[in-house]
């Protein structure tokens, strides 16, 4: 696994996210490169958060910050 910790996040119109590992990973299955947003998820969150932890704190970032709707 890469040594950042960051994800890939697609987010749909109903709200919900699909998170990606890396940016290829994403493209292997199908998505448009140029709809996915890298997040920076902070160290401890990546290292010990559940993946729901993760996915509602991507969620909440996309929000704030108006992107990731396809």
């Amino acid at each position: 696994m890469a040594e950042n910790s960051a994800v890939y996040a697609i987010r749909f119109p109903d709200g919900s996210v699909t998170l990606y590992i890396d940016e290829e990973y994403a493209i292997d299955r199908g998505v448009d490169p140029a709809k996915l947003v890298r997040v920076e998820i902070p160290r401890e969150l990546f290292a010990s958060g559940s993946i729901q932890e993760i996915r509602e704190y991507v969620a909440v970032y996309l929000e704030n910050s108006h992107q990731g709707t396809a």
